[in-house]
């Protein structure tokens, strides 16, 4: 306890010198945990995205691909599968439900999801919660839309508001489709994941506003229709979708049904069970995390070293210190305890304002990042990987203050006391 006490008076006598040293093992410290604690949270985000969905069916590409731009609004869709070819399978035996989307259209850089009463029927996330609205009610008409939870709150929009569609997915758009507006009928509640992000509209609505498109191009002046004669129309003929979420009647068929669809010869598609697409995926960019915390913990280790040569260095201003505690009685044991001690507490210190924050900056960044990338980082106790940082870097502290220690034990008694001209 002597030693201890002893330990911290000495800390605190060179207080500036100790800020210093502890200030920068909390910031390489905070580097280590945040960049743990990111990479988590994306992963749980992304897996949050979709729950109880047996697989996702378009046309054939890479899987990776089809996760992304279906689940994750990433990416664009190479084609589209025909709505004859979509019925076909939704009618299959094996398949208990459907969800189809159309994209290929966006609105102020955020995607619209042509689909049906179906995705607000069958859709879950995070452990099978299903969707729910905040306001109004689920799209129905061929000029309703509903909008995800950020996009009503960053573009300001109500019930009743006019919403007009770009054709394209891109940030930026040349080509909107004015003349058909669609009206907010309803806005979902939220849900931390990609669906906050996104404008939903019905498949009938895509339709719509593609009437007259050729190849991509939009149709002659003078030739487009209003939404009034779209409306005129009655019942608008769906041709095609992008792709279809699929729950299995039974989930021991899921396999069977996925080979079915990817042997499928009527027209090239896929089937991808979303779980193992998403593994694919992260093993993709394992290479990249496990550099990235390579590279997080040379920066600890560069914070270390910092306080050895603190600790080394105020060695030779501590030449009396020493000597006078030799003189009064401690052991060069003793004086090896101090040092290692005073090195163990910078270690601790660093390593617990590193913690802290880490968790300060989460509180004040999380809304940030949610809004601005739609990446849900949550705020969670240290689990063990975090508690075996922590615990190395404290115990490389106090392998560290052996070296200090072991020079001090070897400098003798006079040394101290001796009057250097």
């Amino acid at each position: 306890m002597l030693v201890f006490d002893l330990a911290l008076k000495s800390l605190r006598n060179r207080a500036f010198s100790t800020s210093l040293t502890v200030g920068s093992i909390a910031l390489s410290v905070a580097l280590l945990i945040g960049v743990e604690n990111v990479r988590v949270g994306m992963r749980e985000s992304f897996s949050n995205t979709i729950s109880q969905t047996d697989l996702i069916v378009g046309t054939k590409g890479g899987t990776i691909q089809l996760l992304l731009y279906s689940v994750f609004g990433m990416g664009s869709p190479t084609n589209n599968l025909t709505w004859d070819t979509y019925r076909e399978w939704a009618e299959h035996p094996a398949i208990e439900w459907t969800i189809p989307y159309g994209l290929g259209d966006s609105h102020r850089g955020f995607r619209v999801i042509g689909t049906n009463e179906d995705f607000y029927r069958h859709y879950r996330y995070r452990g099978g919660q299903a969707i729910a609205l905040a306001q109004g009610r689920p799209g129905s008409g061929v000029f309703d839309v509903t909008l995800g939870a950020d996009v009503a709150s960053e573009l300001g929009y109500e019930l009743g508001d006019e919403v007009a569609v770009t054709h394209g997915i891109g940030e930026v758009g040349f080509l909107n489709h004015d003349q058909m507006p669609f009206t907010v009928v309803g806005i979902l509640d939220k849900t931390f994941t990609p669906v906050d992000r996104a404008v939903y509209v019905t498949l009938e609505g895509i339709e719509a506003i593609h009437f007259g498109w050729e190849d991509g191009a939009p149709p002659m002046p003078g030739e487009e229709q209003t939404r009034e004669e779209v409306l005129a129309m009655g019942e608008i003929e769906i041709t095609q979708v992008t792709s279809f979420f699929v729950g299995a009647t039974n989930r021991r068929d899921v396999l069977r049904l996925q080979r079915e669809v990817n042997d499928y010869e009527g027209e090239p598609m896929m089937a991808v069970i979303p779980g193992l697409a998403l593994n694919e995926m992260w093993q993709g960019i394992g290479y990249a995390e496990t550099g990235l915390r390579v590279v997080t913990i040379f920066v600890v280790l560069v914070g270390l070293l910092g306080m050895l040569v603190s600790l080394y260095t105020s060695l030779n201003e501590r030449r009396r210190e020493m000597a006078i505690l030799r003189a009064v009685g401690a052991g060069p044991n003793r004086i090896v305890s101090l040092l290692v001690l005073e090195s163990v507490c910078l270690a601790a210190a660093g390593a617990i304002g590193g913690l802290a924050l880490v968790y300060v900056l989460l509180s004040a960044g999380q809304p940030i990042v949610e809004a601005q990338v739609g990446l849900f980082i949550p705020i969670r106790p240290p689990g063990s990987i975090e508690l075996l940082f922590l615990g190395a870097v404290v115990t490389a502290g106090f392998l560290m203050g052996f070296v200090p220690a072991l020079k001090a034990y070897r400098t003798a008694l006079h040394d101290g006391l001796a009057v250097r001209v």
